[in-house]
């Protein structure tokens, strides 16, 4: 990058970035498996650390994040040459060393420094962990050449950090490892390109393997790497300093080496500095970051070529078996996606809001003019509502995420947690492509941490326990997520215990809270989400303290949603969320009652009809039910609820729209139908106040506002209110 340029414009990006590639590498560590870890797995999990410190290293005020990356990458690197066999504790460790970098990268985002304490302890496990694996790490005394006096002052590239520690007593040629079965190294040509960026590029290619050779000309560079990555990773690679224009890559042999280069001084010479390489890696020294002067890189790249070189044949890592990649076609190096601010979105989303009310104006107004003279305008006005329709859906999809942008939070959660616990537990996900606006899906992370948290501590028993019982030792924890309707719905599902209903009555009764011993299990479950209610026996560190279930279903309302339970003793619970999918722009029903517009939301409503005397009944004194093909549902008069005046109070003469909400039905009575069509939701609250009953408003054709009904709160209060018939709401 050239000098004079801010590169903190460029902080927000990184960090996202590294957010992203933080959480891959956690959901790659936790798929992994110690015993046969999957090569492609291992190379994901290493491009996202050499991602992250070649972000941290060019930004150069980085540096704890740099360098323990560097450490992690070391490390990930050897496993993945199969120079260390991977075991189960390493997961740990790097699991760990993720969430240490994690908050590095919040307190470098929030303009602080780090914990410098959790930096050294990283670092020093890191490289206790690297000495272990490779026999103790240090070079031995009478196998190591005696350093010169003067020790080299420049960085040591990591492939020659990576390198055995005790070198060859003979140098091999080095053409002798330039083919790998039949076929040159890669030679790596860069036109345009500076000087500073040169010296960049060689020690990026120096991490993804071993440089040879390198030939800088003016503005040209030509390096013979020997790895056994792909040229597709090379070039990603590269394409972090230069355009992919400037970069080709082939198989050529490597060229002669000059004579000078191969005296018995030279020679000599580069066995001390590879000698000091080693003793630097095995003490943990720090090493210097990646753009440092161009006069010491270009002699970290030699001496890292000339290392190689020295070393047997049989004993480079470059040398393992060649695992097969899979062949990556042009178009999956190109970016499918680019980073737009919310603001931005959110400014669109608006804009279309308003086109959307002003096409429904023009369209009241076009309904008054003649057909026939005006037939051209009529059709316009049609392709008008069709564009405005695409469009609004299109730009709604903007705002849509993919679940698994929660579900990938869990396996973490669930792995700790069922360790601590002594717990066995196998965490299995559905419906991650389901996709949920991005204003809800934020929000709906806490409720499910919460009814994960409460599966695992008091769902899912000990093994001993499930033995007992006669079930699998491995308890069973599911997550799904799918669409319904206009609705998205997320169950978390255990093969636990189940609710003990006797239990829940007792401390219901402890409590002071009515219920009778013959409700339906339904009204007991929804014991548990009474402030302050919890059957835990014991309080731990996880739950039991009897918080959290009532703020989840507050939340979950909150969002125009509501949650149900289900549970079967001995076999499990389930609890199911169920929220709207967008809260943007929806299909509405119109209606009218007295002087007042509301809107209904088409996905509830299932049909229309005009009641008759025969199909009305009187219950509990003055409630009304109607009796619509053998179900008896609730008449509620919408009139009443909101205390419209001059509206229709005969219900022969009105119109019952039935409507669906939490699994159960109601009829909704109102004077008349005005039709269907698209509304703007408005926040009624942050514009005025919280209505009881209404969820938002919109601007109609004609100027007006009308209030959205919240089905929900009508269904919940209908329910709840059978004793007070003259104030549903209230």
């Amino acid at each position: 990058m050239t000098s004079g340029v801010d590169l903190s414009q460029f902080y927000e990006t990184f960090f996202d970035e590294a957010d992203e590639l933080l959480a891959e590498m956690e959901q790659l560590l936790l798929e992994l498996d110690a015993s046969s870890p999957d090569i492609e797995q291992l190379n994901a999990i290493f491009r996202a650390a050499h991602s992250i410190k070649g972000g941290a290293a060019t930004f150069g005020c980085f540096n704890q994040l740099a360098e323990t990356t560097h450490l992690l990458e070391n490390l990930l690197d050897a496993i993945r040459r199969g120079e260390m066999a991977l075991r189960p504790h390493m997961i740990d460790t790097f699991l760990e060393t993720k969430d240490v970098l994690k908050g590095q990268l919040d307190a470098y985002r929030a303009s602080e420094e780090p914990d410098s304490q959790a930096y050294e302890r990283i670092c020093a496990v890191l490289r206790q962990l690297a000495l272990e694996e490779r026999g103790q790490g240090a070079v031995p005394a009478d196998a190591a050449p005696a350093p010169v006096q003067s020790a080299p002052s420049q960085p040591v590239a990591p492939a020659a950090q990576a390198a055995s520690a005790v070198p060859a007593p003979a140098a091999t040629p080095t053409g002798a490892s330039a083919a790998q079965a039949g076929q040159g190294p890669l030679c790596v040509r860069i036109v345009r390109v500076k000087p500073k960026d040169a010296q960049s590029l060689l020690e990026e290619l120096g991490n993804l393997g071993r440089v040879l050779r390198s030939e800088q000309g003016e503005d040209t560079l030509t390096a013979w790497v020997d790895s056994t990555c792909s040229a597709e990773d090379i070039e990603a690679v590269c394409c972090f300093i230069i355009d992919a224009d400037q970069i080709s890559i082939t198989h050529e042999p490597l060229p002669a080496q000059p004579a000078a280069e191969a005296t018995p001084a030279t020679a000599a010479g580069d066995l001390d500095a590879f000698a000091q390489a080693a003793e630097n890696f095995a003490a943990g020294a720090p090493q210097a970051a990646p753009a440092a002067p161009a006069q010491a890189s270009a002699a970290a790249g030699a001496d890292a070529a000339r290392a190689a070189a020295l070393q047997p044949a049989a004993t480079r890592p470059g040398n393992a078996p060649a695992r097969s990649r899979p062949a990556q076609s042009a178009a999956d190096k190109e970016s499918s996606s680019i980073r737009v601010g919310v603001e931005k979105v959110d400014q669109i989303i608006n804009l279309v809001g308003e086109l959307v009310i002003t096409q429904a104006m023009l369209a009241q107004m076009a309904s008054t003019l003649d057909p026939v003279l005006h037939d051209r305008l009529l059709n316009g006005m049609e392709q008008l509502e069709r564009n405005a329709r695409d469009l609004q859906e299109a730009v709604m999809s903007i705002r849509m995420m993919p679940m698994d942008y929660v579900f990938s939070r869990f396996p973490r959660m669930v792995r700790d947690i069922a360790a601590k616990m002594g717990k066995q537990i196998e965490l299995q996900t559905y419906g991650r492509a389901t996709e949920l606006d991005k204003s809800l899906i934020e929000r709906i992370i806490d409720p499910l941490t919460h009814l994960v948290r409460n599966s695992l501590d008091h769902g899912i028993e000990t093994p001993e326990k499930r033995i007992a019982a006669g079930k699998d030792p491995v308890g069973q924890l599911i997550l799904s997520a799918q669409h319904n309707g206009g609705n998205i719905v997320i169950e978390v599902s255990d093969d636990g215990a189940g609710l003990n209903r006797e239990r829940i009555l007792a401390k219901a009764a402890q409590q002071g809270i009515p219920v009778s011993e013959n409700a339906s299990d339904d009204e007991v479950w929804q014991l548990i989400f009474a402030p302050g209610f919890s059957t835990a026996e014991q309080v731990t560190d996880i739950s039991g303290r009897g918080v959290g279930m009532d703020v989840v279903r507050r939340n979950i309302q909150d969002m125009g949603g509501h949650v149900q339970l289900f549970s079967r003793p001995g076999q499990g619970t389930t609890t199911r969320i169920i929220l709207p999918l967008t809260l943007a722009i929806l299909d509405g029903m119109s209606v009218r009652v007295g002087a007042e517009t509301f809107i209904l939301p088409l996905n509830h409503v299932t049909e229309s009809l005009q009641p008759t005397m025969e199909q009305i009944h009187s219950v509990a004194g003055n409630e009304r039910v109607i009796h619509v093909r053998g179900e008896y549902l609730p008449l509620v008069e919408l009139h009443r609820v909101f205390s419209v005046e001059g509206a229709q109070t005969d219900p022969t003469q009105a119109i019952a729209v039935i409507m669906q909400a939490e699994e159960r039905r109601f009829a909704l009575l109102v004077d008349h139908l005005v039709g269907q069509h698209q509304v703007v939701v408005k926040n009624l609250e942050a514009n005025y106040r919280k209505v009881p009953g209404i969820s938002a408003a919109t601007i109609m054709g004609d100027g007006s506002v009308a209030l959205i009904v919240d089905v929900f709160a009508l269904s919940r209060a209908n329910r709840e209110k059978w004793a007070q018939p003259d104030a549903i709401l209230n």
